[in-house]
């Protein structure tokens, strides 16, 4: 597969420059980061949410865990875990768990961290387990205006 359509077409429409980094088939953000010899913070995940709206993305690095409190206290609204059978009906273009944090293409919510804003390469999830999507700072952001800024995540 190497990149989802719905991800490579809205590269395309954006006209956005982006580099596909293979790397061994891993599940993890640290094993991917260490399999493509990259710094985990400079990796973009998506997590998603959900709660009686419906489901929301939180994008966080690579290297930090969701912190619920802070997304409920920023959106003023509770939020949980979404559960991973809905997750994929959702991204039909991807395998499970590759998951790229572009929420805005799949029609969902999107909480950006700010841990995010400030670095000059982001690299995200290409829809499968062997590969990562490379952009430019400057480029991801443009993906992703518009969302909400917030520090959703924390390191361990």
């Amino acid at each position: 597969m190497a990149i989802a359509e719905s991800i490579k077409s809205c590269l395309s429409e954006h006209h956005i420059d982006y580099d596909l980094v293979p790397h061994p088939k891993t599940y993890t953000s640290r094993d991917t980061a260490r399999a493509a010899h990259i710094p985990e913070d400079h990796i973009a995940k998506a997590v998603v949410v959900e709660n009686l709206d419906g489901y929301a993305m939180v994008v966080i690095p690579g290297s930090g865990w969701l912190k619920l409190r802070a997304l409920r206290d920023d959106a003023d609204r509770s939020f949980i875990l979404a559960d991973e059978s809905e997750v994929e009906k959702m991204f039909t273009d991807c395998k499970p768990g590759a998951i790229p944090p572009l929420g805005p293409v799949y029609g969902l919510e999107t909480f950006l961290d700010e841990q995010l804003t400030t670095l000059a390469n982001v690299y995200f999830e290409a829809g499968d387990h062997e590969n990562l999507v490379h952009v430019n700072g400057e480029a991801f952001h443009s993906l992703l205006k518009g969302v909400r800024h917030g520090h959703f995540s924390h390191n361990e």
